[in-house]
């Protein structure tokens, strides 16, 4: 499974490429770094994920570069693949880097290959990444990392389209889809010289922000429901779910190692759970969120958090479905009867609390309609 989720809820996001291109190239690369592959389930339904998804959708049937910007763990590498997917070049390759994972002594040859005895070791004519990626999509994973004189380069083959291999003297024309990923702030690296600034622009035609876990919180029950399912389904034998006081301290937390860090914390639950459903005790130790310090819930015990973020979670819900109760259930994965004992609980009215979020919606819908 993914380590990273982004969103459910979007039909186009699922469509599946039946056909698959198959490369020859001389050399090879690892399944994952090289593959036409359909994108992975995207999970939520936050609002922040919506823009991103709208985003991906506008962008996606332009042959535009994307500049995804986003911390570590938020799911990038997903959604890129979403843009390829969602592309007229779905059926091409799909091609990774990892621009920190490579060497800067080694980039050059990475993506945009050698010749053979171009330098000490160079056996064998070898192709890039850019060739491998042809009539397809170019993803540069932490081009943050980049080296200068690696971004000129590649400034060059942005700008002009075409490659040539090291220790070669002959132009080869590429047709490519380049998406970027950073979770560097490029501005900031541009003004202390250590981005280009015009590789900079060229790279940012159309950049899209990725919310951090944190931003999205509503997201987080169907995160782990869409995590513990999938490890189920993968072991057989582990949990098939996550009780109430659990799920509250999940979404109480900041993640600050986002959407992977969850995947990892729930994995270990499932590993250590003895019960047939993942309890608090059997999660990593959570401190409580640095920015609920000041908060009631924050100074009270186990059960005055667990209920602060019960209620902001129900709100959330009947927020985000016009006050539709049976919305809200739906997505809080609870019943109806269930919701509306809830409500009362946390002194939510069920008439007035509906009524009050429906008219919110309206206003909104309203000042969209008219702006």
């Amino acid at each position: 499974m993914a380590q990273a989720a982004v969103a459910i809820k979007n039909p186009r996001l699922f469509e599946v490429s039946q056909r698959s291109s198959r490369l020859e190239a001389e050399n090879t690369y690892p399944k994952e770094e090289l593959r036409p592959e359909q994108p992975s389930g995207i999970v939520g339904e936050s609002e922040a994920i919506r823009r991103v998804l709208a985003d991906i959708e506008s962008v996606a049937p332009t042959p535009s570069t994307v500049l995804l910007l986003g911390e570590t763990g938020t799911g990038k590498e997903l959604l890129a693949s979403a843009v390829h997917h969602l592309s007229p070049r779905r059926a091409g390759p799909f091609v990774t880097v990892n621009c920190a994972a490579i060497s800067p002594s080694l980039i050059e040859s990475e993506l945009f290959g050698h010749e053979k005895g171009a330098f000490t070791g160079a056996l064998q004519r070898r192709a890039g990444r850019f060739e491998l990626a042809q009539g397809g999509t170019l993803f540069l994973d932490e081009i943050g990392e980049l080296p200068l004189d690696a971004q000129a380069k590649l400034l060059r083959v942005v700008q002009e389209r075409e490659i040539e291999r090291i220790g070669g003297n002959k132009t080869i024309p590429i047709d490519v889809r380049i998406i970027c990923a950073t979770n560097r702030n490029l501005e900031g690296e541009v003004v202390e010289k250590r981005f280009r600034a015009d590789l900079f622009y060229r790279l940012s035609v159309f950049p899209i922000h990725v919310p951090p876990l944190r931003e999205r919180r509503g997201d987080i029950p169907l995160l782990v429901d869409a995590f513990v399912r999938a490890l189920a389904m993968q072991r057989g034998h582990v949990p098939s779910g996550v009780d109430e006081t659990a799920l509250a301290l999940l979404c109480s937390y900041q993640w600050p190692g986002n959407i992977r860090e969850l995947h990892n914390a729930l994995e270990r639950a499932t590993i250590l759970a003895r019960g047939r459903v993942i309890r608090p005790e059997d999660l990593p130790d959570l401190n409580v969120p640095s920015d609920a310090g000041d908060s009631p819930a924050a100074e009270g015990g186990l059960k005055q958090r667990v209920d602060s973020f019960e209620r902001s979670l129900i709100e959330d819900a009947l927020r985000n479905s016009g006050g539709n109760q049976s919305e809200a259930a739906r997505q809080l994965r609870v019943s109806r009867a269930t919701l509306s004992y809830k409500m009362k609980a946390h002194g939510l009215g069920c008439s007035a609390t509906a009524a009050c979020f429906s008219r919110r919606r309206l206003v909104v819908t309203s000042f969209r309609r008219t702006s």
